[in-house]
């Protein structure tokens, strides 16, 4: 059945709106969305409550949850750094980017730190790499350069906004790498992780989950204590600190469990949907 435990009372009312993470999360290791987890979203929304679905994805990885979106049809990907519309062919309606001199002082600043560092950039049209970064499998195609060229105002991609550089380090532990990071070049720049790996996810000044989900309420009159939040990484600690009530999945990264007064299953468990059950139940407010 699931398990919700918390160090302070359960959420008496209905919440109006519902943010939460995929990877880790929603989705189950395998990348699915259990038929749990269905019904509880489509539960949710008939209700009467609006689901966000916020995530480092980028849009063209969000099909796995474009069928579950339901009203307004956005979701918040990268990080916060784009909203997209699932019901318009995960279109990109806002974009908060990360300008390219910034961009461009946070390599400098990294490759002086950690020497063996490797980037890539997303951009809205898509993800290019360093010859020596880990490719992703969903992405082919993509175009291999230093990333002084894949930043250049040359770039034949160049009107296309930078969504995220991301950093990755073959040797150094995740969180030692971001601690570092943020010391030498937090000042430029927002940095995350949301990977098991040490791959950190660059974005611009002030853009964060948290903040564009802030954004998305603000529009719809949605007040922070009206929001209920779910994640499990680093990413999702700005955001779940930001929510009015806010569940760690039972597998969580330590940061996110210590911050965080409730828990629920793992997202094998279908913990995301134990909780948005509960939830049903409870009366809406006044």
């Amino acid at each position: 059945m699931g398990t919700v435990t918390h160090a302070l009372a359960f959420p008496t009312t209905r919440p109006r709106l519902i943010a939460t993470d995929l990877d880790g999360t929603l989705l189950r290791d395998d990348k699915s969305v259990s038929d749990r987890t269905v019904a509880a979203l489509a539960a949710a929304e008939e209700a009467g409550i609006e689901v966000f679905f916020v995530t480092g994805r980028p849009a063209r990885w969000m099909d796995v949850v474009a069928d579950h979106v339901h009203g307004h049809g956005l979701a918040i990907c990268a990080n916060g750094a784009a909203v997209v519309d699932l019901h318009r062919g995960r279109r990109i309606v806002q974009v908060r980017d990360l300008p390219h001199g910034t961009a461009l002082a946070v390599v400098k600043e990294l490759r002086t730190t950690a020497p063996e560092v490797n980037f890539a950039v997303e951009r809205t049209g898509g993800i290019h790499y360093e010859p020596r970064y880990p490719q992703f499998h969903l992405d082919p195609g993509a175009v291999i350069a230093p990333i002084e060229e894949l930043l250049s105002q040359d770039s034949e991609y160049a009107d296309q906004p930078v969504l995220k550089l991301l950093a990755h380090h073959g040797e150094l532990p995740p969180d030692d790498f971001l601690r570092t990071a943020r010391e030498v070049a937090g000042h430029h720049a927002e940095f995350t992780r949301s990977s098991p790996n040490a791959l950190l996810e660059i974005s611009g000044p002030g853009v964060s989950k948290a903040s564009t989900l802030a954004l998305c309420c603000a529009r719809r009159g949605v007040a922070p204590e009206e929001v209920v939040a779910f994640g499990d990484m680093p990413n999702d600690l700005e955001m779940l600190t930001w929510a009015g009530a806010s569940f760690a999945m039972a597998n969580a990264h330590p940061d996110v469990l210590a911050a965080t007064p409730y828990r629920t299953s793992t997202n094998e468990d279908d913990g995301v949907a134990v909780v948005i059950e509960r939830l049903l139940s409870l009366p809406s407010a006044a």
